[in-house]
């Protein structure tokens, strides 16, 4: 029997194979962004909504997928491990101090989720990039895994959250007792030295969808 989660579950592995999230998935299409969401899957009155087949129909066209391949996404039979789902959020809404604990770990049910490879920090978290003021290292519509309990190194892409509610991705530079030195990943953006009273969190970002 066909179940409403097997196609939302089609429609998250559809993003999947694009490297989209569900959002994402959307915009290509020329949807809401929305359209997709964990909060557009149940009514309000915790009835299950089901995704409409012309929102079906303009995902498949997006994605140059036919309806067969679809189909064989809604009940996957591969025998491989599925992916981590990990909780995410974008870089303009990760600014927002109660999505993050003192120890800059995700808290809160204000996430959406991605499927996304398996990480072995139990805390990470996915951030959407929605600009290309990073490029040519990060561009509007990729994705970061952030391991907030995988020490950084020198060298490593890092993102970090300052005591004034900013979030920043750089590359580190140094991190001493007092200072982190950051590189700015843009070809014309400027380097930045932080006090470390000034540093809410510290995270290395292990993966992007590049």
């Amino acid at each position: 029997m066909l179940t409403h989660t097997d196609i939302w579950a089609a429609i998250d592995r559809l993003a999947q194979e694009n490297r989209l999230t569900a959002s994402g998935l959307a915009r290509r299409a020329g949807l809401d962004p929305t359209t997709f969401n964990r909060s557009k899957r149940i009514t309000k009155e915790g009835k299950t909504r089901w995704p409409s087949t012309e929102s079906l129909a303009k995902i498949l066209e997006a994605t140059e997928t036919s309806f067969s391949h679809f189909v064989g996404l809604v009940r996957p039979d591969t025998g491989e491990t599925a992916p981590d789902t990990v909780p995410l959020t974008n870089l303009n809404d990760a600014t927002a101090e109660q999505r993050f604990n003192a120890e800059g770990f995700p808290v809160g049910t204000d996430w959406d989720e991605i499927a996304l490879p398996r990480v072995a920090d139990p805390h990470a978290f996915a951030v959407e990039v929605t600009d290309n003021r990073m490029e040519p290292v990060y561009q509007d519509g990729d994705i970061l895994i952030v391991s907030p309990s995988m020490p950084p190194r020198r060298g490593d892409r890092v993102l970090v959250r300052t005591t004034g509610g900013e979030v920043l991705i750089k590359r580190l530079l140094r991190h001493t007792a007092k200072r982190i030195e950051l590189q700015s990943l843009a070809v014309a953006g400027k380097d930045l030295s932080l006090p470390i009273d000034e540093v809410a969190s510290l995270a290395r970002i292990v993966w992007a969808s590049q």
